[in-house]
């Protein structure tokens, strides 16, 4: 069948070009153009790091992070907060008329006091060895964690754990005496071990109280475990070196407090006063020059920390590392800005949430601030040694 001219000719004339020109409706005009204003100056341009060059340099990629946009800006920002903290430590110590004295035993007082909380699985994995680096070297002033952030890291002076998977049966480990924390493998016999060690030392502790009238704490306890593991892979073995106080308010929610039952029918009445650790704990605030929160992780810890910053109308610096959200209404997921709200975080502040998890990011934040700019700190003693 022959194709309709006429029928062609129209359809070419549908589709030509040389239609006629039309003004854009005015509506469309004003929501297309209406806005469009000169940049302001001082704005960042977004740009990411350059992988053409000769090899690649980690400390500029991790530099560039600044620039990026999302949550490799948020790094950024967190190490500049980070930095600040340190250069804020770096000063000399101007101890002002109305902080409370130094008692004997108490830490030297630095030009800014760093408080490092983190969740348990932070020493379960290997942020423990980056959070044994910051201890050892004296480099924050208060540490806040849960039992399982104490306990496990004497475990692994006594046993390893291991990697493992995010899929493995629960079942089948169960029967194999084997407890998984995300992908990692803990054994039972690591338990078994722990019991074994810290029994006697717990027993000694019930001793020294009925004997000499001591009067045990979280955080005394905590110290006393240092001492007595007596390995320089331990966390705490530090922490009790450099006179760090370790807050642990929720001392019996783990294995240790598994101990402390089973201490309460074989050799009953060892007490754990948690009134001493709360006036230790603010007292750090209130006797801070200046104050910076680090913390990964939420809950307990989280609120420790800052409730304690509350005392002094809020710290100075502070970044938190956490995968929470706000909407649910939890202290864990909390921005920032509504800890400046209750007074925790200061007025004046620039404080900093990176959303991610630790385990990737805090090495690499320590990377560009600790392991990088830290100095040895001069020191407000009043009569004490550094």
């Amino acid at each position: 069948m022959a194709e309709n001219p006429a029928a062609m000719n129209g359809s070419v004339a549908a589709y030509s070009t040389d239609s006629k020109k039309e003004d854009l409706p005015e509506l469309v005009e004003k929501a297309l153009h209406e806005n469009v204003h000169p940049v302001p100056e001082g704005l960042t341009p977004v740009r990411g790091y350059d992988f053409s060059g000769d090899g690649v340099d980690y400390h500029a990629l991790l530099q560039s992070y600044r620039t990026c946009g999302f949550q490799a800006t948020n790094f950024g920002l967190a190490v500049e907060q980070i930095n600040q903290m340190l250069k804020a430590r770096g000063e000399p110590v101007s101890e002002s008329e109305s902080k409370p004295k130094l008692k004997k035993g108490d830490r030297p007082l630095t030009n800014c006091t760093i408080f490092l909380g983190y969740t348990s699985n932070m020493i379960s994995c290997g942020v423990r060895e980056t959070l044994h680096y910051l201890v050892k070297n004296n480099m924050v002033d208060v540490v806040v964690t849960t039992a399982g952030g104490i306990e496990e890291d004497f475990m692994k002076c006594l046993a390893p754990s291991f990697l493992g998977d995010f899929t493995l049966s629960g079942r089948t480990l169960k029967v194999q005496g084997m407890n998984r924390t995300g992908n990692l493998l803990v054994p039972n016999y690591n338990y078994a071990k722990f019991e074994d060690w810290i029994i006697p030392i717990m027993d000694q502790m019930l001793l020294e109280q009925k004997t000499q009238g001591t009067i045990w704490s979280p955080s005394k306890m905590i110290a006393r475990l240092g001492k007595e593991i007596d390995d320089p892979d331990s966390v705490y073995y530090w922490a009790y070196k450099n006179n760090i106080p370790v807050l642990c308010p929720a001392i019996t929610d783990g294995a240790l407090g598994d101990m402390m039952y089973m201490q309460s029918y074989q050799n009953p009445g060892l007490i754990m006063d948690i009134g001493q650790d709360i006036r230790l704990m603010n007292d750090q605030s209130v006797r801070a020059v200046h104050s910076g929160m680090i913390i990964l992780g939420g809950g307990l810890i989280k609120h420790h920390i800052c409730n304690a910053n509350l005392m002094r109308n809020g710290a100075d610096y502070s970044v938190f590392v956490n995968t929470a959200q706000e909407f649910d209404g939890s202290d864990a997921g909390a921005r920032p800005d509504e800890a400046v709200s209750w007074g925790k975080i200061s007025l004046t502040a620039k404080p900093v949430k990176v959303y991610g998890d630790a385990s990737l990011i805090f090495p690499l934040l320590v990377a560009e601030t600790f392991a990088r700019e830290y100095k040895v700190p001069p020191v407000f003693c009043e009569g004490n040694k550094p």
